[in-house]
C-alpha cells in the first residue's frame, strides 16, 4: 500500500497527504470514517467472537495432544495478539502509524544510551542478583515453553496498561499551549503554512480548533506507544543477550545441576554451554527488566524530558497543522465529520 497521493494545489488535500506520511491517518476525516466502520459492533463482535472460539478450541486441542494446560492460554493470548495487530495494520489504517512510529524510534536510538546507562547500573545490580538465585533457576527451569511465554505476554501487557495510562499527560501537554500565534509557527514548512496564517487573522479561530479528541487521540497515543516500546524491547533484548554471555561464562553445568535436582539440564548440542534453563531464566529476567524499564521511563523525570521532548514536538506540530486544517475546511463552509462537528458543540471555552 503506498502513502502517496497526486500532489494537488488544494491544501486541504496536500495536507491529508502529510499527514499520511506523518503517521496521522486518523487526522484525515476519509481514513476516520473507515475506521469507525470497521469498529461497528456488526463487524468487529463477530470477527472477535470467531477469534475467541478458535482461539479457545484450537489451544484446547494443542493442549490436550501435548498433556500442557499452559498451551492453551498461550495460544489465546498469542492469537488474540496477532489478530488485533493484523486487523489494526489493515482495517484499522494503523500501518502509517507504525511506520512513522519506528522512523521516529530509529532518530531516537542515539538518545536511547545515556537514557539507558541511568536506568540500566540499579537494574543490572538487582539482576544479577536475582541471575546468581537459586530459586530464580529452579523456577525458570520448572516453566515450559508455553508457561514462559504467557508470563513474558502478561509483563508485556502489564508494561503497555501502565505505559498507557500515563500518556495522556504528554498529549495534553502537546495541545495545550497551541494559541494561534504558536500554531502559525509550528505550520511553517508544512502544506498548511498559508492557510494558518490567513486564518490567524481572525482572533481565536486556530486556538479554538486544537483539542484533538477521540481517534485523533488515539493516533497520538499510539505514536507514543510504539515508539517507546520498541526502545524497551531494545533494551529487554541487550539484557537477554547480557545474561547469555555471562551465564555461558560462569554457570558451570555441575552449578546448575545443583539448583535444578529434579528438572535436570539440557544442554543444546550446537552450544554446549549454553542449556534450556539458561535461556529460559535469560528470557524471565529480561521481560522483567523491560517492565522495570516501561515504568521507569514513565516516572523519571530526567528520562521523560529527554525522551518525550522530541516526540511531542512532532505531536505539537501534528495537531497544529490538524487544526488550521479543520478550521480551513469549517472556513469552507464544509463539515469535517461527525466527530469533529460533536467536538465543536462541547468546545471549552477560551482563555
Amino acid at each position: 500500500m503506498t502513502l502517496r497521493r497526486p500532489r494537488s494545489e488544494d491544501p486541504i488535500v496536500e495536507t491529508e497527504t502529510w499527514f499520511l506520511r506523518h503517521g496521522m491517518p486518523y487526522f484525515v476525516p476519509a481514513e476516520r470514517a473507515q475506521v469507525r466502520a470497521a469498529l461497528a459492533p456488526r463487524r468487529f463482535v463477530p470477527l472477535a467472537a470467531i477469534a475467541v472460539l478458535v482461539g479457545l478450541a484450537v489451544g484446547g486441542l494443542l493442549a490436550w495432544l501435548s498433556g500442557d494446560p499452559a498451551v492453551a492460554p498461550a495460544f489465546l493470548l498469542t492469537l488474540g495478539i496477532g489478530g488485533f495487530v493484523i486487523y489494526g495494520l489493515t482495517a484499522l489504517r494503523a500501518r502509517p502509524i507504525l511506520t512513522y512510529a519506528l522512523s521516529q524510534t530509529g532518530g531516537s536510538l542515539r538518545r536511547l544510551l545515556p537514557m539507558a546507562t541511568r536506568a540500566l547500573p540499579l537494574l543490572l545490580v538487582f539482576m544479577t542478583f536475582l541471575f546468581i538465585n537459586a530459586e530464580v533457576w529452579m523456577m525458570s527451569a520448572y516453566l515450559d515453553g508455553a508457561s514462559l511465554w504467557v508470563t513474558v505476554l502478561l509483563f508485556l501487557l502489564l508494561g503497555l496498561l501502565f505505559f498507557v495510562t500515563r500518556l495522556p499527560e504528554e498529549i495534553e501537554r502537546a495541545d495545550d499551549d497551541l494559541d494561534d500565534e504558536r500554531v502559525v509557527l509550528v505550520c511553517r514548512g508544512t502544506p498548511m503554512e498559508g492557510e494558518a496564517a490567513r486564518l490567524a487573522r481572525r482572533t481565536g479561530v486556530l486556538a479554538q480548533e486544537s483539542h484533538v479528541i477521540r481517534y485523533e487521540r488515539v493516533n497520538l497515543t499510539l505514536v507514543l506507544v510504539i515508539t517507546q516500546m520498541v526502545q524497551t524491547l531494545l533494551l529487554a533484548l541487550s539484557v537477554f543477550l547480557f545474561f547469555l554471555v555471562f551465564g555461558a561464562l560462569t554457570m558451570q553445568e555441575e552449578i546448575v545441576k545443583a539448583w535444578v535436582v529434579d528438572a535436570g539440564v539440557h544442554n543444546l548440542e550446537w552450544l554446549p554451554n549454553v542449556s534450556v534453563e539458561l535461556l529460559q531464566v535469560s528470557v524471565f529476567l529480561s521481560a522483567f527488566a523491560g517492565l522495570y524499564f516501561t515504568v521507569f521511563a514513565v516516572t523519571d523525570e530526567t528520562y521523560r524530558n529527554e525522551f518525550f521532548t522530541g516526540v511531542v514536538a512532532e505531536l505539537e506540530r501534528a495537531i497544529a497543522v490538524r487544526a488550521a486544517y479543520v478550521a480551513s475546511y469549517r472556513d469552507r463552509g464544509r463539515a469535517v465529520d461527525a466527530e469533529v462537528d460533536d467536538q465543536a458543540t462541547r468546545r471549552l471555552p477560551l482563555e
